[in-house]
């Protein structure tokens, strides 16, 4: 399944550390190159490193010194050493709140963090896996960078394809939230609505790429795919170092495709095999919203399989129904002890308020599924209060201001006293 790839110079491109795409299910490897689907089993590839040659204090002193974003992490990720000197939007690096104010309101005593990723460039986290994919676009000689999205991943990849002088068209569900629409279309690429859902767009890009009309095409989240994904692991990284260089104790991140939580246990395991943070147990616990749970219902069944949904949920950005990544999803809950869990679109407009309000973050809905599934695990006793705890918020809240619509004036008044006071605001 390699696309418009030549192995004579796939084997020659400089991907730092990256060696080989090996196969998720039977281990087969194959050089570098813009290729998703083990030729042998047709399991889904990743990035293979050899970080033999790495020392862990060394290693640990170059990434301290390194620049603010995700390259600090350069020697880690399939890129370039001079990455950093190439147009690129260099996302990453955002803050790791310590949300105490919540913590009190939940009952956690152990410590509660918000790892914040709408401080990124485009206000979400889809800016570091588009980051790393467009290295990857370059060192395969694409001129077009392209996805399906369900939002946020549009933004990201018109935002960098505009910095690095790429062509981008990107294809979206037609009935996304007007904001994302718009955040997507200003960057000047071309922005197709097809209609129909998410899976439905992702369906129409794998037709496409395999067609003369995807010629020099780069799809990020296809055939850039193992590479556009271990820019989440970046998550990890951060979260230890900023913890000073610990392992949390539990994780609670959103799940769409699963992508990003199976990078994010990748990105930690990594981080143990180096000698950067004691090796430690830690549990991964994955959120959904109701409207959209196929791994969530897998989990409580005890199944190994997920069964595809039709989304229905204000949470467009998780609602991904038929999720690439769910069945691994399913390994690490329940490997590291974790456990996969949803909420209703109410409960989510509640967590983005609860958030808001105990400590000025304002979360899109798939922040509002992971505080409102936090909230949940400890009401039921599965997530333990006397741990550290990260929460992933993954974006920012005034892209989905339609779930928060009644929110507004607490009142209107004359501009005098007597109605400032007759208002009830004075105390």
């Amino acid at each position: 399944m390699a696309v418009h790839s030549d192995a004579s110079t796939t084997n020659s491109v400089d991907l730092g550390a990256a060696a080989a795409l090996s196969c998720r299910e039977c281990g087969h490897q194959v050089p570098l190159g813009p290729v998703f689907a083990c030729e042998e089993c047709f399991g889904p590839l990743e990035i293979a490193y050899d970080f033999s040659s790495y020392e862990t204090e060394e290693l640990r002193k170059q990434i301290e010194a390194g620049p603010s974003s995700i390259w600090r992490y350069a020697p880690l990720l399939p890129v370039p050493a001079d990455v950093a000197d190439k147009p690129n939007i260099n996302p990453g690096w955002t803050q790791l709140v310590k949300a105490d104010n919540l913590a009190r309101e939940l009952g956690v005593t152990g410590g509660l963090y918000v790892k914040d990723d709408s401080g990124n460039p485009t206000h979400s986290f889809k800016d570091r896996v588009v980051a790393q994919a467009i290295e990857a676009a370059r060192a395969f000689g694409f001129t077009t960078l392209s996805c399906s999205s369900t939002g946020n991943l549009a933004g990201a990849v018109g935002a960098a394809a505009a910095r690095a002088g790429f062509r981008s068209c990107v294809f979206i569900p037609h009935d996304l939230e007007q904001g994302k629409v718009v955040m997507a279309a200003v960057y000047g690429g071309e922005l197709v609505g097809i209609e129909g859902n998410y899976d439905d767009v992702n369906r129409f890009c794998s037709e496409l790429i395999g067609d003369p009309a995807g010629e020099g095409w780069g799809f990020v989240n296809v055939n850039l795919r193992p590479y556009y994904a271990e820019g989440s692991k970046t998550l990890a990284y951060e979260i230890c170092e900023q913890l000073g260089w610990q392992l949390p104790d539990q994780l609670v991140v959103p799940i769409a495709s699963g992508s990003q939580l199976t990078k994010i246990d990748k990105g930690l395991q990594e981080l143990i095999k180096l000698g950067l943070v004691e090796d430690k147990p830690y549990k991964i616990f994955g959120a959904q919203a109701e409207g959209c749970s196929p791994v969530s219902v897998a989990f409580k069944a005890g199944h190994d399989v997920v069964r595809p949904q039709k989304p229905d949920t204000i949470a467009k950005s998780l609602a991904i129904g038929n999720p690439a990544d769910g069945p691994y999803v399913l390994d690490i809950a329940r490997r590291t002890g974790g456990a996969v869990e949803d909420v209703t679109d109410p409960q989510i407009v509640e967590a983005i308020k609860l958030l808001a309000r105990t400590e000025g973050i304002f979360a899109e809905t798939a922040g509002g599924v992971t505080v409102g599934v936090t909230k949940k695990l400890l009401e039921n006793g599965v997530l333990d209060p006397s741990l550290t705890t990260v929460v992933l918020n993954t974006g920012d809240g005034l892209k989905t201001l339609d779930a928060v619509a009644g929110t507004g004036l607490t009142a209107t008044i004359r501009p005098n006293l007597d109605s400032f006071r007759e208002a009830g605001l004075a105390s």
